[in-house]
């Protein structure tokens, strides 16, 4: 069963999202700030991150960035969430280190497709 950790402020996304991956299969664990989502990479090991980029205490700019500059972290691959969809914004999510970038309202199906190339899943 794959890990997910997902890193999100909001309790109603957290709340709707965790809940469909749950059903999905996969095992899933939060992070509401961007320093806990850094933390808690390490300390779980997850095998997909879910990356809000609008967190309190580290942006999720700064926390992707942080966590594709340590050994321990930066082979996980990220995905960035943000209701910011300008193309200036995927742009930014790449260059902190993300390796895909969803828009938010989250549409579950696209974003499941993305978690399951990374994920190596059919």
């Amino acid at each position: 069963m794959s890990k997910i950790l997902l890193v999100e402020d909001n309790e109603m996304n957290r709340d709707m999202l965790s809940r469909r991956l749950l059903r999905k299969g996969y095992q899933v664990v939060i992070a509401a700030n961007g320093q806990q989502g850094i933390d808690m990479a390490a300390s779980e090991a997850p095998d997909l991150i879910l990356m809000d980029m609008s967190l309190p205490v580290v942006d999720g700019w700064d926390a992707t960035r942080l966590l594709k500059q340590s050994d321990i972290t930066k082979h996980i691959p990220v995905i960035a969430l943000t209701a910011h969809a300008m193309s200036s914004d995927r742009e930014k999510a790449f260059q902190a280190g993300c390796d895909d970038f969803d828009t938010k309202p989250v549409e579950f199906n696209r974003l499941l497709d993305k978690i399951c190339k990374y994920l190596k899943e059919d």
